[in-house]
């Protein structure tokens, strides 16, 4: 695939996870952000657009809070380079109000989400209408460089992504907390804790993994002896159903809320 050279607008936390692992592609990248110091080699930094000169670009990279896109990115829609588009990692904010602040350029939404930063994200791709096949292949090689790459056919779907996805270390992470938490209770410091809790999730995740073909409550059965511990912990845990519920109600309350920032 040829070298591109993108203009990323913004580079807060997110787009700072992917930057590094979008690079490793070769092509060369230029940021503009007036908060930044710095910047990893051989991306160039810049603060001002003004330091742009006449240069134009292959892809134009959102990565500036949704709001502010109305105000900055109609000043950058003249350099984006004929057969360029704009890839956006802005959160909410749909591709027909990025199109327009674009005079009309292709788009394609990106929903990553921040285990992008060690290369295993999960991100959701979609492009919206006018999108080609080659700008389509180009988004879905850099999110593949950051971890699973799932392209979609909707934004409704893009959201469903975000409440699963997007959102989803943000539950791992709660889960885990309260998992720490418990183990304390149990008598364990919470370095003791947090070594025992994060080194079981990451162990049971490489099972289910290395199983392909394994269903979920198959290997969730294969640790489970009837009358013994864990089956009591999985009682305790969902044998109600409560959990199953509290998940459902977490994924619906996510999408919910991503369909009111559209």
């Amino acid at each position: 695939m040829k070298t591109k050279n993108i203009l990323m607008i913004g580079c807060g936390k997110m787009g700072g996870a992917l930057l590094e692992h979008w690079m490793s592609g070769g092509d060369n990248f230029t940021i503009v952000d007036p908060a930044l110091g710095q910047v990893p080699a051989p991306a160039q930094l810049v603060a001002d657009a003004g330091e742009l000169g006449e240069n134009s670009y292959d892809v134009i990279v959102v990565a500036i809070k949704p709001q502010m896109i109305a105000d900055i990115m109609p000043a950058h829609a003249d350099r984006l380079a004929p057969g360029g588009y704009v890839l956006s990692i802005a959160a909410g904010c749909s591709a027909e109000r990025i199109s327009n602040a674009m005079n009309g350029a292709p788009v394609i939404r990106v929903m990553p989400n921040l285990p992008a930063a060690v290369g295993q994200g999960v991100s959701g791709i979609c492009p919206a209408p006018g999108v080609g096949d080659d700008q389509r292949a180009h988004a879905e090689a850099m999110m593949a460089r950051t971890g699973t790459a799932i392209t979609v056919d909707s934004e409704d779907k893009l959201d469903r992504v975000t409440a699963v996805a997007g959102s989803g270390p943000g539950y791992v992470f709660e889960i885990a907390r309260a998992y720490v938490a418990a183990a304390q209770d149990l008598g364990f410091s919470q370095e003791e804790a947090r070594a025992m809790v994060l080194g079981t999730m990451a162990g049971t995740v490489a099972m289910a993994e290395a199983d392909e073909d394994g269903d979920l409550e198959t290997l969730r059965n294969s640790v489970t002896s009837k009358g013994g511990t864990t089956a009591a912990g999985l009682n305790a845990l969902n044998g109600d159903e409560t959990l199953t519920r509290l998940m459902r109600s977490t994924l619906q309350a996510a999408y919910d809320r991503a369909v009111e920032l559209r």
